[in-house]
């Protein structure tokens, strides 16, 4: 099993179906969701602070951080 089938499980479902009895835990689910997100978010962002370090491991990681919160920004 994969870490993102781990996490859907242990959250569940997001997508609303149009019932509200269904929806209204979906609604809390997705509130979960946004919140793990926007930690793992934040912690992406406190590496990408590295892609102009010196040391070259703190660079290459700081750079992948970097272009990916750029690949997420220019998919708006």
């Amino acid at each position: 099993m994969e870490m993102v089938d781990i996490v859907r499980k242990l959250v569940g479902a997001i997508e609303p179906v149009g019932d509200s009895c269904i929806d209204e835990k979906r609604y809390e689910n997705l509130k979960v969701m946004t919140g793990l997100v926007d930690l793992l978010l934040g912690d992406i962002q406190s590496v990408a602070a590295y892609k102009d370090a010196h040391q070259n491991s703190l660079m290459v990681a700081g750079e992948h951080a970097h272009n990916f919160l750029q690949d997420v920004r220019d998919t708006d």
